[in-house]
Parts: C-alpha cells; structure tokens; sequence
C-alpha cells in the first residue's frame, strides 16, 4: 500500500507550491488526502486520525524554482525596514527544531532557529520579502511568542482560496497543509492591517480555541464588511492538536462547493 501512495503522489506532478486535495487511498475519507510541494520536499498525509498514512521525499525542483527560492534571500537582503537578528539562523538539523516540529506532525522547511533564546521562529512573507517574524519559545520561557518586527501583518502558511483564522503560527502550519491557507492574527484583536490582508480571500473560517467564543463572534462580525463570505468553526480543541473531529468538521465547512 506504501509503494502504491508513493507511486500515486509522484503522479501528480505537483509544482513548487502547488496542493492536491483527494480521497484518501488508505482509508477512503473523503478529501481527506493531501500531497503539497513544498521547495523540491513532496509530502502527504491524511487529515483522520485514523488513518496513519503520511510522508514524504524530495524531488528535483525546476530551474525556475531555483531561481524564486533565491529570490527570496535576496529580497530579504534588500528589504530595509526588517531584517532577521543575526541570532537568527534558518533551520539546518538543530535539534529543538526538530522536536517541536515532529510534536505538531509540520514541517521544518521553513523555519528558523532563534540561538539566543532558543526559538522556532516563523517568517512572515509579504510579495516574496520577509517583512516580519514571530518566534515561539521551545523552553517554556515567557514571553511564550515574540514578535521581530512591526508589519502588523498575521503569520499565514499555505495556498488556496479559503483562509482559516487560528490561535497560533503552529495551528496555521497544521491547516494550511491542505487547501486552506493558516492564518494567525497573533492578538486578541483584528487591526486594519489584518482586515486588509484577509479581503483576498472568497471565504474566511474564524477557528479560535473552545473558550476564545467571544472573540470569535468578535472577529466574524467585523470581517463581514470585508470579506464576501464569513464562517464560524465551533473546535473541541486547539487546532494544533488535530483532533479528528475538528479537521472533518474544518473539511467540510472549508469546501465552497458545498454551498
């Protein structure tokens, strides 16, 4: 069955930054299967708990590939209003790193490595510049998350049409694995920068904490004169934790088609 997903995903010829969503073909759940790639890194995964398929391999990026991905540093170098603390360094094998991404089942790719005060640190890119970066301590030390910058832009991860509002960056890794892009506003409130940001999206899904109602009644009322269509996802947990529950109920209340 292993060799037949492997065989299946390769398939797909997916290109950088491009998701497939499907049935899985273990379980059969319904679009339950994803397969993203992720900067030359395929990977895939079913959302039910149940279902223990998952992995991943690296396949040859295009040369165009290549030369966005150097695009990247090379604007974050440019960038004069942010730059990353030289204590901040990209992910290469550390340890801590490591830990916590296995703990939330996301992927490292991406991140950073804050060596002063030992944190996974998430980049926030704006029109391919890093014009921001939120770290979360991997010690349990306070402040739990920390800001690099000032853009007042949210941390998001992920491509698609439907934007998912959640507590924190690791939650958006979690969600925007799929079809859905993760968005973390990192606050208790919305700012016009936020508003701005989720106006270009067709659906925005508010799924805060169990005891965050208030604030996510809060939320979809004032997104409702930005964004055309504005739903709520009542969550018996964290979305980090990915309780099976909730990932179906998010892939159901997530697929426009059914509307």
């Amino acid at each position: 069955m292993i060799n037949d997903i492997y065989s299946l995903v390769l398939q797909l010829d997916l290109c950088n930054g491009e998701t497939k969503r499907m049935n899985c073909p273990n379980c059969n759940g319904y679009k339950t299967f994803t397969a993203t790639n992720n900067m030359g890194k395929l990977v895939w995964n079913c959302y039910k708990v149940s279902c223990s398929i998952s992995g991943g391999v690296r396949v040859q990026l295009t040369s165009e590939d290549i030369k966005k991905s150097l695009g990247y540093a090379v604007k974050e170098l440019d960038n004069a209003d942010f730059s990353m603390p030289e204590y901040v360094v990209p992910y290469s094998g550390q340890r801590d790193i490591t830990r916590f991404t296995a703990r939330f089942g996301i992927d490292e790719w991406e991140l950073h490595y804050d060596v002063k005060d030992n944190r996974a640190v998430f980049p926030i890119i704006d029109n391919g510049y890093i014009v921001d970066a939120v770290g979360r301590s991997l010690r349990n030390s306070l402040p739990k998350w920390k800001k690099y910058g000032n853009s007042g832009l949210p941390y998001s991860f992920g491509c698609g049409k439907v934007a998912v509002i959640v507590e924190d960056c690791v939650s958006a890794c979690v969600v925007g694995r799929g079809e859905f892009v993760g968005v973390a506003v990192l606050g208790t409130s919305l700012v016009e920068s936020h508003k701005k940001y989720l106006s270009q999206f067709s659906t925005v899904v508010v799924a805060l904490d169990p005891d965050a109602l208030p604030k996510t009644i809060a939320f979809s009322k004032e997104l409702r004169g930005h964004v055309d269509e504005v739903k709520v996802l009542r969550l018996t947990d964290d979305l980090k934790y990915q309780n099976k529950v909730d990932m179906e109920n998010l892939a159901r209340i997530g697929d426009t088609s059914w509307n």
